[in-house]
């Protein structure tokens, strides 16, 4: 078996046990790996009504057929499960080296089920797989766990945790592995906290087989170069890390500001990608065989760490209206080292900000000094402590996320979400096709389901009218199933800005020998998004839920280079049902989901 190493360990929290299981190739071909073949054990095996907390609720990480080949940024993983944040299917990405050394030591997935009795460590060396008590480690954060861990594994084993988020259940928590790397959407973390584990500790020793090594190297070779050439993957990204799109979307007037409230932050120089490399910068990192090596590595005062990323910068700077680098650089530290997502983390401190200005969260609510004023970076950094101990009233609510924090405060409509996730670092008011992509994104409020921003404003593979709606759901729909089959085969994302479908297909067919054309790589993309769509509607997410925030549909842009622009969704989403093959109600018709297999 190429590429895919044909084992899946079953893990059984509850009596900790574990059995080895075949990978099935041709459902393994059809859903590739990662993110497509995780949902669709999610879909065969969790009932799609089960509480996410519930021991019947399982966590599926997976990797992809390239990770762990020298294809370039094969380093990826998913974890998939039943979200607590939104209620939807979760397929959480992480990078890093975790990932390719889950493959070495021998597996395409491990399926967490049920729930250990007390905390626990999972250690896999190849065939050797040991539960160990995690008791020691309850309660610690993410550099301490993994200190203490790498002194009991074997040298050079890779370590991914939790934090404490995780383990207080907060909705917005993350998976972290390499100390600062993180799976961090949905809520995952949580998922994985409710099963009381703690870690998994993997160490590998061989590497998958390459079905035609000769042509790899070609079509890497190639894959490289086209990498090296383009102006984001060659310069932008490798310069200025993510963070490089700061000034862009700023200028662009659709750099969310207080909470949406403004689309342009005239600070923005002061957290932009070229200050933090010029003041803050140590050194830039890289995850497996990535030849971007888009990550950073900062400091501030005596603060150190991986990040910050364009979007945690964003969430933690502008949307709270804070310019301060150094306040941005420790919030990012604190939510990695407490294990939360940065992007929800940010917003729901913006979205108590707002609740604060509109009088709904009150000074007596508020705990040690603190405020919740637009701009105090200082209380933004320990607000974010706050919310992944869940400490105090409002730190307590924070944990539960932007949505469930602003209705406990009752005004709901000021949390900026999409089926209860937080929005990222785009308004799609002045981006049409990116607001498209947000309300229809099978994981709630996210930018990575299909990066409209990649045409409609970075002009790959070709410019769009950022302001036009024509053809914009033919757009959304195309980059949303590449991206489904880019996440499902352990590829970076990050790729797609100069590598095309046809070269993800002849990456694939080097590493697996199969004849995938570019058509293919499409269509299996199309039905890993039909089955998450299939497992939503049947968890009850209501097709209704495709929809934004009112501020975003009614409220026109007030100033700058988008002024006046509100998000037309209602002119697009039709046109998307219709070419998805879905009912003018947003249900997939029977015919396409037995055209597609699903």
């Amino acid at each position: 078996m190429y590429g895919y190493r044909g084992k899946i360990l079953r893990i059984n929290l509850t009596d900790h046990s574990y059995k080895m299981e075949d990978l099935d190739h041709e459902l393994a071909l059809k859903y590739i790996g990662g993110r497509g073949l995780g949902s669709k054990f999610m879909a065969d095996e969790v009932d799609p009504s089960v509480e996410p907390f519930d021991p019947a609720n399982k966590v599926m990480i997976v990797t992809g057929p390239l990770t762990g080949t020298p294809t370039p940024a094969g380093g990826r993983y998913m974890v998939v499960t039943k979200s607590p944040l939104t209620g939807t299917i979760a397929s959480s990405n992480s990078g890093g080296y975790w990932g390719s050394e889950l493959k070495f030591a021998g597996y395409d997935m491990l399926i967490l089920e049920g729930k250990s009795p007390k905390p626990v460590n999972l250690f896999i060396e190849d065939e050797k797989v040991e539960f160990r008590d995690a008791s020691h480690l309850w309660g610690k954060i993410v550099s301490e766990t993994t200190a203490k861990l790498a002194e009991e594994a074997p040298d050079k084993a890779k370590i991914l945790c939790i934090g404490p988020a995780g383990e207080k259940l907060s909705k917005i928590a993350a998976v972290m592995n390499d100390i600062n790397r993180a799976a961090g959407r949905s809520g995952v973390g949580a998922v994985v906290g409710s099963k009381n584990l703690k870690a998994i500790v993997v160490k590998g020793s061989s590497k998958p087989a390459i079905a035609d090594s000769e042509k790899l190297k070609e079509v890497v070779k190639l894959s490289r170069g086209k990498l090296k050439d383009n102006g984001v993957t060659g310069q932008g990204l490798p310069t200025y890390g993510t963070a490089v799109l700061v000034n862009i979307i700023n200028e662009g007037g659709v750099f969310p500001t207080n909470n949406f409230q403004k689309t342009y932050f005239e600070k923005a120089e002061n957290i932009s990608g070229e200050h933090l490399a010029e003041n803050f910068l140590i050194k830039r990192e890289s995850c497996f065989a990535c030849p971007i090596a888009c990550g950073r590595y900062a400091k501030a005062d005596d603060i150190e760490g991986g990040g910050p990323e364009y979007e945690t910068i964003w969430a933690f700077g502008a949307a709270c209206g804070v310019d301060d680098m150094k306040a941005v650089i420790k919030a990012n530290f604190w939510s990695n080292e407490m294990g939360l997502d940065t992007i929800s983390a940010g917003v729901t401190v913006a979205t108590a900000m707002e609740l604060y200005q509109r009088g709904m969260i009150k000074d007596s609510d508020i705990e040690d000094g603190l405020s919740l004023k637009w701009g105090d970076a200082n209380s933004m950094v320990e607000w974010t402590k706050k919310m992944g101990l869940r400490e105090g009233l409002v730190g307590d609510k924070m944990a539960e996320g932007a949505y469930r924090l602003a209705e406990h405060f009752g005004m709901p409509e000021v949390a900026m979400t999409v089926k209860k996730q937080e929005l990222p670092a785009y308004d799609p008011r002045g981006i049409k096709g990116q607001g498209l992509q947000y309300a229809t994104s099978n994981r709630g409020g996210c930018h990575v389901r299909g990066y409209m921003i990649s045409p409609e404003i970075l002009g790959l593979p070709q410019k769009l009218d950022r302001f036009a709606i024509d053809g914009k759901a033919e757009w959304v729909k195309i980059f949303q199933d590449l991206t489904a089959y880019i996440d499902s085969t352990g590829l970076c994302l990050f790729t797609s800005f100069a590598i095309d479908a046809q070269g993800y297909a002849d990456l694939t067919n080097a590493v697996c020998g199969t004849n995938f054309s570019d058509a293919d790589i499409l269509e299996a993309g199309d039905r890993i998004w039909n089955l998450e769509r299939d497992y939503n509607l049947k968890a009850g997410i209501d097709p209704s839920q495709d929809t934004l925030p009112k501020r975003l549909l009614k409220d026109p842009i007030p100033e700058g280079p988008s002024k006046d622009h509100v998000t037309q969704l209602e002119d697009m989403l039709p046109k998307y049902y219709e070419i998805r093959g879905w009912s003018e109600d947003g249900i997939p018709k029977p015919e396409t989901l037995e055209k597609l297999g699903v």
